[in-house]
């Protein structure tokens, strides 16, 4: 829809920008203009000003401006659109509409919107008579106050098949079957031979009602709590044109704009557990709507914060929702926007969790949330036993699944190194020292790598005097880290995923030290390194000689070079070759250890230690093996 300037001219000279913002903050005059405490940052004295005459507001402390249209998208929340339609229906003005199809939805939409709104009316009215009594003692017994029970909408359905039927008659059953408001059980069974055409009936019996809305506060659907013993607990509006519950999300209305003052949105898993929440003062805080979180809630979440957290209950069916939502949640990753997970405790909502211990313990456990692939990698190892090889394999294969379903390159890259250093630090050894990049000087006890006077490293000591070999000595160990940094060097993009590990390596050939240690730094100073920018880095030399020579087409290459073209496939091979080869020096200064203290302490748990060890270093020889295998050589 294309709007024209002179049309969004009118609009803001129509709307009285004081008397927008004076809906939500407190203003007060100051002379010809106003004056308010700015509402998009924390301040005591007002600085923020509202000028009427010229249309646009302005904070002096933060620097926020705009004019009416900018209020409705910056603090509540909504898309441009969204914001212009608003302040149209406000201003009398009707929007130009791209067409005549589009025209004639908009009002029926507008039909199905007024009957949404009489249906609302309706629900509170009767909430406030004496077949509510019920309904209200139920809020009480909640702990709802009459002001949470005002900004909800809370309403009640008398339990009659006709009341609400009646009570909207002029907008005819057709609309109110089309809202979602009636059944009509001929519709329900369309092949019926029953003669007799059988009347529509209310929906929505003997129900505490609350209304559901969209962005703009306009009710679009309801639901229905049942207040004795049935089935459906909750009850829900149908699909209607208006409501489609996979893309809403309940008090999206009134989270967004509290969600741009917190820079938070929490996901939890009812209605009243949202209502329990902004009672406690967390206002930012929406619920899905009886099914599990969905692509577009999740999108429509990311438009309000790059990180929602989703609070779901401790028990079983709270933390299987919470792994569907970030399962789901995979192939929609993209840098920056992620998900967190609260967990609360066990047999506990966050209403229980309020009224025993307040506020502060509803702040620890959203300070306690989970990144997504800690909640992954915990979810992935606590599903099933890890003590065969076998259980080991199946746990890396989830993983790599898992990572394998992200679309974006990028976050797929470091998904795969986040789950492989766990999976590392979660079976096989690690020595009691920590080697830091080469000749950086380490630190925290770290052991250092040296240069000698002939420009060798010498190692550091390990474990209990053990001296930690430099790798390279073993032909494969060569043909594997040449092999290595061949693809670096194709790759260079790949060098900052790995560059922590590189900087550890204890690389024994002094050429290829040095060669490793110009790409690492070279990825230090430059987001973006390409291979001619390393050679020009290298220079003439010996280093230079060797790097060139990795380049050429007959060199050995962890990925046939038919294989090149696929990153995936790239980053794999580098990632497992980088890993096997910093295990080996560190897997040998662990065993020695084990095998001293065996020697010195003939116990069951040395022994059992010392074999462990021994498996994962034949496990490790054998993978060295198959990766610097003669016949990859293309």
């Amino acid at each position: 829809m294309s709007l024209t300037p002179a049309f969004l001219d009118e609009l803001r000279m129509r709307t009285s920008l004081s008397t927008l913002i004076g809906r939500t903050i407190k203003v007060q005059k100051a002379g010809r203009e106003y004056k308010a405490c700015c509402p998009f940052h924390n301040e005591k004295t007002p600085s923020f000003t509202i000028n009427d005459e010229k249309g646009f507001y302005h904070c002096f402390g933060c620097g926020a401006h705009g004019d009416a249209i900018r209020w409705m998208t910056d603090q509540r929340g909504l898309p441009f659109m969204e914001a212009v339609k608003e302040l149209a229906q406000a201003a009398g003005m009707d929007v130009p509409a791209p067409d005549p199809r589009a025209a004639k939805r908009a009002e029926a939409a507008k039909g199905l919107h007024d009957a949404m709104a009489a249906a609302q009316d309706f629900f509170a009215a009767q909430l406030d008579a004496i077949e509510g009594a019920e309904a209200r003692a139920y809020l009480g017994k909640r702990g709802i106050s009459d002001a949470a029970r005002r900004a909800f909408g809370f309403g009640y359905s008398p339990d009659s098949r006709g009341r609400l039927r009646t009570a909207l008659k002029d907008y005819g059953d057709p609309m109110l079957v089309e809202a979602g408001l009636l059944i009509d059980p001929d519709a329900a069974e369309p092949d019926s031979d029953r003669a007799k055409k059988r009347e529509p009936y209310d929906r929505f019996r003997g129900r505490l009602m609350l209304p559901i809305r969209d962005i703009r506060g306009r009710t679009i659907a309801f639901g229905g709590r049942i207040l004795g013993q049935g089935e459906p607990k909750y009850l829900n509006s149908p699909d209607t044109p208006l409501f489609d519950k996979g893309r809403t999300l309940y008090n999206i209305d009134r989270a967004s704009p509290a969600s741009r003052q917190t820079g938070r949105v929490i996901v939890v898993e009812g209605y009243m557990d949202v209502i329990a929440l902004a009672q406690a003062g967390f206002g930012d805080a929406v619920a899905p709507l009886g099914t599990a979180l969905t692509e577009h809630q999740i999108e429509r979440l990311w438009k309000m914060v790059e990180v929602p957290i989703l609070c779901f209950d401790g028990d079983s069916a709270g933390q299987k929702a919470a792994i569907r939502a970030a399962t789901r949640a995979l192939p929609l990753l993209r840098p920056g926007h992620s998900l967190a997970f609260a967990t609360l405790p066990q047999g506990q909502d966050p209403d229980d969790l309020l009224r025993a211990s307040g506020p502060a313990a509803m702040d620890a456990v959203l300070d306690a949330a989970q990144p997504l692939v800690e909640r992954l990698w915990s979810h992935e190892q606590s599903i099933a036993p890890l003590d065969t090889p076998e259980q080991k394999a199946a746990l890396k294969q989830r993983l790599r699944a898992l990572t394998d379903a992200i679309a974006d390159s990028d976050v797929r890259a470091h998904y795969a190194h986040a789950f492989r250093e766990r999976y590392d630090a979660l079976f096989f050894a690690r020595p009691a020292f920590t080697p830091t990049a080469r000749g950086s000087g380490g630190g925290n006890g770290a052991a250092r790598w040296q240069r000698d006077k002939r420009g060798n490293w010498k190692a550091p000591i390990g474990p209990a005097g053990h001296e930690v070999r430099a790798i390279g000595a073993s032909g494969m160990e060569q043909r594997l880290l040449r092999a290595i940094l061949a693809g670096l060097l194709r790759h260079p993009d790949q060098i900052a995923l790995h560059r922590e590990t590189l900087a550890g390596l204890p690389i024994g050939d002094p050429i290829l030290a040095r060669l490793a240690d110009s790409m690492i730094s070279a990825s230090l100073r430059k987001e973006t390194v390409e291979t001619q920018g390393l050679l020009t880095i290298l220079g003439a030399g010996e280093v230079y000689n060797m790097a060139k020579g990795m380049l050429r087409a007959d060199t050995f290459t962890l990925t046939p070079h038919k294989m090149i073209a696929d990153p995936d496939r790239l980053a794999r091979d580098l990632e497992e070759a980088i890993r096997v080869m910093a295990q080996g020096p560190e897997l040998e200064a662990a065993l020695a250890e084990a095998t001293r203290r065996f020697k010195s302490d003939v116990s069951e748990e040395n022994l059992a230690e010392q074999q462990r060890l021994l498996a994962l270093k034949a496990d490790h020889d054998r993978r060295l093996a198959e990766l610097a295998q003669p016949e990859d050589i293309v």
